[in-house]
């Protein structure tokens, strides 16, 4: 689609096989893999070693795509290039700074998903009793939580689908940050579904980059779940219509007909 364009993948070969004898050249792996956990910080290892790799090539490129398996493109790859290209931005990610407020029941899903988020990242688990489960106690208002996170007025926390693109300038500064010995880091690590804040976080608060507050993801959460809508070919009026690159979920299992169909009109 792109004319084989450098792909790093990163696949946990412990928790399944998988043969890569055959796939194109342009194709390659992180080696040796990390064995990932679900909502674990060693899915952003993961990722990061995957960006090293891509920019470690000969044939590194001047933006690179965050995508899952679950993702597939409902753009030409001409004008996904011609957005990227033309673009004035250093990251196109969605990232909304992450507050404390006092929320009252019955919020919006956008509220609940801040909320979510707050404890998370910014609140201070005291302890846990394992046999309550899940009772928890933990320390939330900023004055309580200060001294045991590394958010500041200069370092604010920032939260957001972990699906994004960004240029070999944010590349560099990401893979720069991570390798140093920092709080934030340090912080991340004993978190959980970190991938959806530290790289907004670290990106976010970076005075010489510009990110534009869109992911160029489509994704449908009309089902108010904990997971987004899987499409299938009732969607593809809105998938055409909409401005984004990529869209997900899908299931070849679910629905293939609408993956034949993005393939006739985005290969065409």
């Amino acid at each position: 689609m792109f004319n084989y364009p450098t792909i790093v993948c990163h696949h946990d070969f412990s928790k399944c096989d998988l043969s890569v004898d055959k796939l194109p050249q342009n194709i390659s792996f992180v080696r040796p893999h990390i064995e990932t956990s679900w909502g674990d910080f060693s899915i952003v290892e993961a990722t990061i070693q995957a960006i090293k790799l891509m920019y470690e090539s000969a044939n590194s490129p001047d933006w690179f795509i965050l995508l899952s398996g679950s993702d597939y493109p409902i753009k030409t790859a001409k004008e996904i290039l011609s957005d990227l290209t033309s673009s004035q931005y250093d990251a196109h990610i969605h990232h909304e700074e992450i507050i404390y407020k006092v929320y009252k029941q019955n919020v919006k899903m956008s509220l609940i998903w801040q909320l979510l988020a707050y404890q998370r990242y910014c609140s201070y688990e005291l302890f846990s009793i394992p046999f309550l489960n899940p009772l928890k106690i933990r320390l939330e208002h900023p004055l309580l939580t200060k001294p045991f996170l590394p958010f500041s007025e200069k370092l604010r926390c920032f939260a957001g689908s972990q699906w994004f693109s960004a240029n070999q300038r944010a590349a560099d500064y990401i893979i720069k940050f991570h390798h140093q010995k920092n709080a934030l880091t340090s912080h991340y690590r004993r978190r959980m579904f970190t991938d959806e804040s530290y790289f907004q976080t670290i990106l976010a608060n970076a005075p010489h980059l510009k990110l534009k507050n869109d992911d160029y993801r489509y994704v449908d959460w009309s089902t108010q779940g904990a997971h987004p809508k899987t499409m299938e070919m009732e969607d593809l009026p809105n998938l055409l219509s909409s401005s984004c690159h990529f869209a997900r979920k899908f299931d070849i299992d679910v629905d293939s007909n609408i993956l034949d169909q993005l393939d006739i009109i985005t290969l065409a």
